[in-house]
This record gives structure tokens, sequence and C-alpha cells, in this order.
């Protein structure tokens, strides 16, 4: 009787695994974005502004490590760069909002195309869709913090 290597990765398509290195890519491009935006919150309303994009850079380094542990699960190896990060050089905190949303989105429609790949690996499709849910809720989040009419 041959006895299996339970040692051994499991593995996913090539599909899967590009997306997760995409998905550990826009979380660490994330957590410079955020750190670099609390830098440059400058006025009377710093404090807390400052917190919030601190806070964020610290959420996207827990998502980035646990994107990270999958991607090393599946037998991978997460890429060393982040994506790219356009720099506007426009540091007014609706500016930086407006830039955080459009990041958002991107990084959500990613965790859905997750959730969209992840055929009958429950675990891959309960985490991504885990995300989704905290993504659509950053999204929201800053919608509301980007209204005018109050």
């Amino acid at each position: 009787m041959m006895s299996k290597d339970l040692s051994v990765a499991r593995t996913v398509s090539n599909e899967v695994m590009n997306t997760l290195h995409h998905i550990f890519q826009a979380e660490m491009a994330g957590i410079v974005r955020y750190l670099h935006y609390s830098f440059m919150i400058m006025g009377h309303n710093r404090i807390p502004i400052q917190k919030w994009f601190r806070d964020q850079a610290l959420e996207g380094m827990r998502h980035a490590e646990v994107i990270g542990e999958k991607i090393t699960s599946y037998g991978g190896h997460p890429p060393m760069i982040s994506e790219k990060i356009e720099e506007s050089n426009q540091h007014g905190v609706h500016a930086l909002l407006e830039e955080s949303l459009k990041f958002e989105m991107e990084t959500l429609a990613l965790y859905k195309k997750l959730v969209s790949q992840a055929g009958d690996d429950i675990a891959l499709e309960e985490l991504a869709r885990d995300f989704v849910r905290q993504e659509t809720e950053h999204t929201d989040e800053v919608r509301k913090m980007l209204r005018r009419d109050v």
C-alpha cells in the first residue's frame, strides 16, 4: 500500500494564482499609498484623518499577510513588488479620498474576480467573499466621507 505525501501543497489554477498575486500586489501598494497619505494630511482635522489613513495601511498589511499565506499554501511565491502607485501630487483630503475610492474599487474588483474563480475551493471562496464584504464597507465609508451634503 502506497502512502500519500501529505506535505505536498494544494494546487490551484494559474488563473487563481495570478489573481492572488495581483491582490497581494494591490494590498502592498495600499500600505504604501495610505501611509503616504497619512504623512500628507495637514490642517485642523489632521489627527483623525491621519489616523484613518494609518488604520487603512495596517488593514492592507493584514490583508497582504492573509493573501501571502494563501499563496504559499498553494505552493506559490508572493511577489516582491507592489503594483505601480501613481502620485497625483494632490494632497487635499478630498483628492486623497477620491484616489482612495478608485483604489478600493479596483481592489474590490480583484476580490470579486477571485470569488468567481474559486470553483469548488470553498475555503478560498469564503475568504474572497469576506474580503469583498470588507472592501465594500471601505468603499461605502469613503463615499460617505466624500459627501458634502451635510
